[in-house]
Formats: structure tokens, sequence, C-alpha cells
């Protein structure tokens, strides 16, 4: 008895799958303008990503950069100079 009850609702069950899969409503196809604004936004960042790029390229990697304290120092020795040459021509 209790195999024939099994049986049975594991038949039911089966039977209410299938019915939900095949009678269920089709899905409705998702709004085009939001596609397409999706895929504009996605073609905009990769022009971003293509210019950042470019923009890296150029600049000098700080590994490569000069060393601060000798731009300090350079930039300090022109300011002496500077004002070495503007008392003199006083």
């Amino acid at each position: 008895m209790r195999s024939r009850l099994a049986w049975l609702v594991a038949g039911l069950g089966l039977a209410a799958a299938a019915a939900a899969r095949f009678l269920r409503r089709p899905r409705r196809e998702a709004d085009d303008s939001r596609a397409d604004e999706l895929r504009q936004r996605i073609a905009e960042s990769r022009a971003v990503v293509d210019e950042r790029e470019d923009f890296e390229e150029a600049e000098t990697p700080v590994d490569e950069a000069p060393d601060p304290e000798a731009r300090r120092r350079e930039v300090h020795e022109r300011g002496r100079a500077s004002i070495e040459r503007m008392k003199r021509d006083d």
C-alpha cells in the first residue's frame, strides 16, 4: 500500500512539473532600448580604456623618473643664481 501511494505522489509531482513547464506563459522579450543603451555604454567604456592606455603610454614610469632631490637642488641653485644676478644689477 505504501509503495502504491509513493508511486502515485511521485507521478503527480512529475505531472505537475511537466504541466508547469509546458503551460507557463512565454517570457516577455526584454526592452530593446535598454539593451541598445547597454551596448552603447559598453562601447563608450571601451573607448575610454583605449584613451587611458594612450595617455599612460606618454607618462614616464616611476622607476624611470628623475630623482626629485636632484630636481629640487637644481631649482634652488637656479633661484640663488637669479637672486645673485639681481643683486649685481642693482
